[in-house]
């Protein structure tokens, strides 16, 4: 999907921004992102200063760099001295990060409207990257020096230093302020202020939106009206009857298991034979499949609370489609899906809801460094400093909320808490998560203040990273939200795992294939028929894909097995065996989960590697999301909410709980640092 951007920008953008204003829809504009309007010359008031020596040959040029997802078309206007405009045209970057996630609005320094600024304003390409978007920063950059090229330029010319104020000192003052500007913060953000406070959001990166801006835009919760509209399968009874079969762990553990019996008891002698499901089920599905050793507490309060969230964000504007689904590794039909791609229909919700709320303020490129704590050790606010080297006392009547993410993203620390025996050394493992976050650096705050950890050592890995980077991009929908329709292969043909498993055991079969891959393999039968109309589940074309090398198309599984090297026979019965097990509704590899056969073409095959994706591990809270000390007491003023907290998911955390984690801990912990 191209995306045409819309804005236009003004040298504020290059700093961090304070605050937002209402929006439109995500996905695509139709104007240009311009410096100044393109063709035209900068107003009188605001022409920048020329720069001797820097002959040009006046005119307007354009060129296409590759960006994070594909080219990024420039255009640069010049006159014989000066850079008069810069545009930003079509380009595939992710809204958000590399575009902007709202339509003309402010939810952070984004480098299509930021480094254009900045090249007029300076009269030079040597200007600062955006923080977390820095491939994107690059692309523009240098498509702005082959412009200049092209002109004439010596580039030496136009690549001066630039010159920064010293840094200043600033205080800030709130009621509440929320480290961290992704979902959970985000989240927390809008509860505190629904409950009457002043709250300011810290930001490390240029805008906000953290990891859950590239997530797989999934939500689970028992819906009862989307779900009387499923059959229940006896192989999906069988998956219910191994859950309420289990050996209890303790008292707590076999008084669920008992409710969610009586339930399933009740729902049979009313001869329902729909998808049964309760807010019951779902804590014994997320305790058993995270091995029975999370805080079943906790537990309850993320999947009780998993509803009202959901209707709590749909409050907000936040749309999801009108089907339930069952996500790569949920274990259930519960999952809805976002209407918008990836993680931009949850962020674009929570931005829409800042920009017009004015006791909301976020400091984006702004790293928090250090807790504040008065004598009493109750924390009163936060260290920090932005980009240009400004320091921030920020001050927080009511509390701090730490919402700064896990640590995937950080070797050192994964490694260092790796020691379960699940994984083999992760060091040279991809991740799924943006390298700007999940760094772990909230945790290591909280520690320096005396707070607890709780089980940093269950690290779960992902199966839907690209074989390029590990990014949890460019995937056909169905990979994330349609177990039923798809079969996983490796690269001899063959099917080597249940498909609607528990994730970590289908990372660990897809490390132990062939150079460590596999491949989602999807016919053209069930959801999307029309491969020259479908589209990715972050809007890309599957034309776009095929061409990138991130899918692969083929109308006959002759013609796919000699796309993908493998023999043609041993594709073929592999297809054949797994449609003889949708008849019969018995799997050799135990997969319960089935919706079509795979007949016809074309056929769509997604490579596909396992990846660190999520830290289970984290800072130790409370059912209230209070941070705890090593004694078990609350730590006054700081609360935690999202994937920096620990005790939640246990040994495996479900496919789609983290978004509802976000939602329902975010939300809680705006509501308990008001109170």
């Amino acid at each position: 999907m191209k995306r045409k951007l819309t804005c236009m920008a003004s040298v504020a953008l290059a700093v961090s921004l304070t605050a937002c204003s209402g929006g439109g829809e995500t996905a695509t504009t139709a104007a240009e992102t311009t410096a100044a309007p393109a063709g035209t010359e900068a107003p009188a008031e605001t022409e920048p200063a020329k720069e001797e020596g820097g002959a040009l040959t006046a005119g307007t040029y354009t060129a296409s760099k590759n960006g994070m997802n594909g080219a990024v078309e420039v255009e640069v206007v010049v006159d014989e001295t000066s850079i008069v405009s810069v545009t930003v045209g079509d380009n595939q970057e992710t809204p958000g990060i590399g575009s902007p996630l709202v339509d003309g609005e402010k939810e952070g320094t984004i480098p299509s409207i930021a480094i254009p600024a900045a090249i007029v304003e300076n009269q030079s390409t040597a200007v600062d990257a955006v923080t977390g978007a820095t491939i994107t920063s690059a692309a523009i950059r240098s498509a702005v020096e082959d412009c200049l090229t092209q002109a004439g330029a010596n580039l030496d010319d136009w690549k001066k230093p630039v010159e920064k104020a010293d840094g200043q000192a600033v205080e800030k003052e709130a009621d509440v302020i929320v480290v961290g500007g992704g979902g959970a913060g985000l989240a927390a953000a809008i509860s505190a202020s629904e409950n009457g406070a002043k709250v300011l959001v810290i930001e490390k990166n240029g805008a906000v939106g953290g990891d859950t801006l590239v997530c797989g835009a999934i939500y689970n919760n028992p819906d009862k009206e989307l779900q009387s509209q499923v059959e229940m399968s006896d192989a999906v009874k069988k998956t219910l009857e191994a859950g309420i079969g289990v050996e209890p762990v303790d008292d707590a553990h076999k008084e669920l298991i008992d409710t969610v019996a009586a339930e399933w008891k009740e729902h049979e002698e009313n001869g329902d034979t729909t998808l049964f499901d309760s807010d019951a089920w779902f804590t014994l599905q997320t305790y058993n499949g995270g091995d029975n050793v999370a805080e079943l507490d906790l537990v309850k309060v993320l999947c009780e609370n998993a509803t009202p969230g959901f209707e709590w964000i749909q409050g907000l504007g936040m749309e999801f489609n009108d089907t339930i689904g069952q996500g790569a590794g949920s274990l259930w039909q519960r999952t809805h899906t976002s209407t918008k791609p990836m993680g931009t229909g949850f962020i674009s919700t929570y931005v829409e809801n800042i920009a017009a709320n004015d006791n909301i303020e976020l400091l984006t490129s702004t790293t928090a460094t250090k807790l504040i704590q008065d004598d009493s050790g109750r924390v009163v606010g936060v260290e920090a400093e932005d980009v240009d080297g400004n320091t921030y006392t920020c001050s927080a009547a009511k509390g701090v909320v730490l919402a700064t993410g896990g640590f995937a993203a950080n070797s050192k620390m994964v490694n260092e808490y790796n020691t379960t025996g699940k994984w083999d050394d992760l060091s040279g493992l991809p991740t799924t998560n943006r390298f700007g976050c999940s760094q772990g650096d909230g945790i290591v705050m909280a520690q320096e203040i005396g707070a607890a950890l709780n089980q940093m050592e269950q690290i779960q890995l992902l199966y839907l990273g690209n074989v390029k980077d590990g990014g949890l991009t460019k995937y056909p929908a169905r990979c994330v939200n349609g177990t039923d329709q798809e079969i996983f292969i490796n690269k001899n043909g063959e099917r080597f795992v249940r498909e609607d498993g528990r994730r970590d055991e289908i990372c660990l079969q897809v490390l132990a294939q062939p150079d460590a891959m596999f491949y989602f393999l999807e016919s053209a039968d069930g959801d999307y028929t029309d491969v020259e109309t479908a589209v990715t589940a972050d809007g890309f074309t599957f034309k776009e894909m095929e061409e990138q090398g991130y899918i692969i198309i083929a109308e006959t599984l002759d013609e796919m097995a000699e796309k993908l090297g493998c023999d043609a026979e041993t594709l073929k019965a592999t297809v054949d065996a797994f449609n003889a097990s949708v008849d019969s509704g018995e799997d050799e590899f135990g997969r319960t989960l089935f919706s079509i056969k795979l007949e016809n073409g074309p056929w769509v095959a997604t490579p596909r590697q396992a990846c660190l994706h999520h830290t289970m591990g984290g800072v130790k809270i409370d059912t209230e999301g209070r941070v705890l000390d090593e004694s078990g007491a609350p730590i006054e003023g700081l609360v935690a909410a999202g994937e920096i907290t620990g005790g939640i998911h246990g040994g495996n955390r479900l496919g789609g709980n983290a978004v509802v984690d976000t939602v329902v801990f975010g939300k809680l912990a705006g509501e308990t640092i008001t109170k």
